[in-house]
This record gives structure tokens, sequence and C-alpha cells, in this order.
């Protein structure tokens, strides 16, 4: 995306990658920044939607520290087993009676405590009365060797993470979490299909600084527009299971503030805090 940016938006285009507090430093680093258009924020849905319904305090306010520009993705999370789980359980249905039958085995993972995955499968647990325990990982990458290695049953997981291994037969996809099946797995139902009133897709979005004029930000989202309908950035994020989509910095704002209340809910539903 910054390859597109550079020499449109402006001459040069530098990637400064700022991990950590579960994308608050990001976050408050961009808050901190000049509001005149020269700094621009990639994040998640969670630090913005989830983590003020995990977190009992934040340091920074997601919906006036910055302002919303433009999404540049959307992604759905799967829910995929791996050897330690018979070849007989084909389905969600089939992997919660297994989960029910062999409670010492049936432990899944996720790419953080309090991440959308994790929350999934917890409200999943709870709808299908399932014994399912929740190991947390950080990142994807460690939770998908573990489970090829047959060292967890289950793992909930950004949907491309299972691409590679999915034709192979080493992993076996059994859900999808958005409203529709993915693109990337047409052959695997959603989550809602199986039988469980659960849906979640989750989105990477731009931002900059909260006191951003408006002109400003409906620049950057007009070249943002431009910068995502290249064929050739649309086919590089397919090959991660993510899906371009562009659109105004309301309907960002407006898609940020249902979410927020939507999560909520959800999290009070599992009882779940950061701190605990």
């Amino acid at each position: 995306l910054a390859d597109k940016l550079r020499g449109n938006y402006a001459a040069s285009v530098l990637v400064d990658n700022r991990p950590g507090a579960a994308g608050g430093i990001g976050i408050m680093a961009t808050r901190d920044s000049p509001a005149d258009g020269s700094v621009m924020m990639i994040a998640p849905t969670s630090p913005l939607a989830v983590s003020p319904s995990t977190f009992a305090k934040l340091p920074y306010d997601p919906l006036s520290d910055v302002a919303p520009v433009s999404l540049a993705c959307t992604f759905d999370h799967g829910i995929g087993v791996g050897p330690l789980v018979p070849p007989g359980v084909k389905t969600l249905r089939d992997f919660l009676h297994w989960a029910r039958a062999n409670p010492a085995q049936a432990a899944y993972g996720s790419p953080a405590a309090g991440s959308v995955p994790h929350l999934i499968v917890s409200l999943l647990a709870q709808h299908g009365n399932a014994p399912l325990r929740h190991i947390a990982y950080r990142g994807s990458a460690p939770g998908i060797q573990d489970l090829l290695g047959g060292q967890i049953a289950a793992m909930a997981s950004p949907v491309g993470d299972y691409l590679p291994y999915l034709k192979s037969g080493r992993l076996r996809l059994l859900a999808i979490s958005g409203p529709k099946r993915s693109p990337f797995a047409p052959d695997t139902p959603t989550v809602r299909e199986s039988g469980y009133p659960i849906t979640a897709r989750e989105w990477y979005g731009l931002f900059m600084p909260g006191k951003t004029p408006p002109d400003i930000l409906r620049r950057a989202s007009a070249y943002l527009q431009i910068a995502l309908s290249h064929a050739d950035l649309a086919g590089a994020m397919a090959q991660m299971g993510l899906e371009v989509q562009h659109s105004t910095p309301q309907a960002l704002a407006e898609m940020l503030r249902k979410e927020t209340q939507d999560w909520r809910q959800a999290v009070k539903a599992v009882n779940f805090t950061a701190e605990s």
C-alpha cells in the first residue's frame, strides 16, 4: 500500500512498525503526531473496537484520539483442526461433540487472549456447551505450528493462515466466522450455517490523528481509493486471505462505533477481561 501511495499522495512514504501494548503503542504514536496528513496508521479491529471492552482502562480513546480515513481490507477467521482430532470429525458440530467426549484434549489456540478469534470460540463453547480450553499464543504462527504438530486440537485464526495447508489435508477448516462463505475456502460453511448464531469479520483500517481536519481526511481517502484499486495489490493481499475494501471516513467511523457496541455485548457474554 505504501508503494501505491508513494509519488502520488506524497513524494516519500515510509513504513514505521510500532508493535506493543496490544496495538496501543501505534495508536498513541498516531494520536501524538502532527494532524497535517503526514502520518497515517493502519490498524486492525481489535485495539480499536474490542480493547475498550476487555481492558478496564485504556491510555487512549479510539473514538476521539484517531480519525478514520478508510478501510483497507476485510478478512474472516477460520476454526480449524489438526491431526490430534480424528479424521471422522468433519463439521463444527462433530468437533464440539468430540470435545465433550474428550475434555482433556479439547484445547484450542488463538493469536492472543482477548483477540477476536479467542472471543469467537469462547462464544461457540457457550452455545455448544463444550469444554474448550483456550491457549493464547503470541501471534498466529506458533499456534498453527502446534496445531500441525498435534499439540493442540484446534486453532482460531485468520483464514489466510490455513490456506497453505488445506490442499495437502494437513489441516481441516471446519467453519468460517464471516457472514458468508469465504472466496478463499468456498467449500467451508460459516459458523452460522453450522448452527451457531455467531458472525464476526475483522478489518484493517487507516487512521490519522484525531484533530486532523476533514478536508485532509477526505483527500487521503481519495488517494487510498486509487491505491487500493490496483489489481496487483488485491492479488498480493488475496494470498494472505485479505479482501481489499475502500470506504469513506464517515463509513469507517460508523462501522467502528457499531462494532465497539457489538463487541461490548460479546465480551460481557463470555465474561472476559484482559486482567483475568
